[in-house]
């Protein structure tokens, strides 16, 4: 005798199953896209601390060239420099630089100059200035006027302008990267839902004659897309996670070069990735099943 049917052991089928065999391709797309806004974001932080670092080492320094007037020598002229500025509030302290030290930062631009002795090497005086301190060029240069000293002073003022730009440069780069990316990701899932709709087109129409409203049908979508996403969104955050200290082990507790330091704290980037990529499917999704819900009507 057959077993009879028994309707409290009776569940119907979903209307979106647990599981498909196309998910695994989903995933594996939407954890490539936060693989690489990850090593995006890690990438403009550690140019970030770089370009800080740069500028708060140039912020408090200052190079002076010196030209020598009349019969002093060149060496004398930048000694009698370095003693004036020494003397000047806000400056922690004022060294001539040997005369090797000016031939060594020549040799880059020059090369191999046999007689660097015959060249007029002007004489170079690094100054450090006391943390906080806001003198400029032109306040350096006052004292060193007044004793008859031809210099010239660079206060980076220039170089620090031109690192700031390019901080905020890359900074507006990586922000358009990962709107692009976050644009893909909520494309792939539109996709994906638009043909999940089609595949139960019949059933949709099923449900609207059963009196379910609009948003619960498309909030099936959501949740489901959401909770894809929010995997591959973990998978990719980890697989950055792990590109990330492999580089910072790499670089010798730098990161990759000393140019682009990465800090372990930086790694915490990443971890805000599931829930974004989950928050851009689930919106994704509920636009797209929202507007073929109303075309399906």
């Amino acid at each position: 005798m057959s077993e009879m049917f028994d309707p409290a052991r009776w569940r119907p089928a979903p209307f979106l199953p647990e599981s498909e065999a196309r998910d695994g391709s989903l995933i594996f797309v939407v954890a490539v896209l936060c693989f690489l806004a990850c090593l995006t974001a890690l990438g403009v932080l550690a140019a970030d601390r770089a370009a800080r670092g740069w500028t708060n080492q140039l912020t408090g320094e200052a190079t002076v060239i010196i030209r020598p007037q009349g019969g002093e020598t060149p060496d004398a002229a930048a000694a009698r420099a370095a003693e004036v500025l020494a003397g000047v509030a806000g400056v922690a302290e004022a060294r001539a630089l040997e005369r090797e030290k000016a031939y060594d930062l020549l040799r880059p631009w020059l090369g191999d100059v046999a007689d660097f002795e015959d060249l007029p090497v002007p004489r170079l005086v690094a100054v450090t200035l006391d943390r906080g301190s806001q003198l400029t060029g032109p306040a350096l240069a006052r004292p060193l006027k007044a004793q008859g000293i031809d210099a010239v002073v660079d206060d980076h003022s220039v170089w620090i302008k031109d690192i700031r730009r390019s901080a905020g440069v890359v900074r507006w780069a990586g922000m358009g990267v990962f709107l692009l990316i976050a644009g893909a990701a909520a494309a792939v899932v539109a996709f994906a839902t638009r043909a999940g709709l089609a595949a139960r087109r019949d059933v949709v129409e099923v449900l609207h004659l059963s009196g379910a409203e609009h948003g619960f049908i498309a909030r099936l979508f959501q949740l489901r897309f959401a909770r894809i996403a929010a995997m591959g969104g973990f998978a990719g955050a980890a697989a950055a996670a792990a590109v990330g200290a492999a580089m910072r082990v790499a670089g010798g507790g730098d990161g990759l070069t000393p140019a682009l330091p990465l800090a372990w704290s930086d790694l915490a980037a990443v971890l805000p990735c599931p829930l974004i990529a989950a928050g851009v499917a689930a919106a994704a999704a509920r636009i797209t099943a929202g507007g073929l819900i109303q075309e399906m009507q």
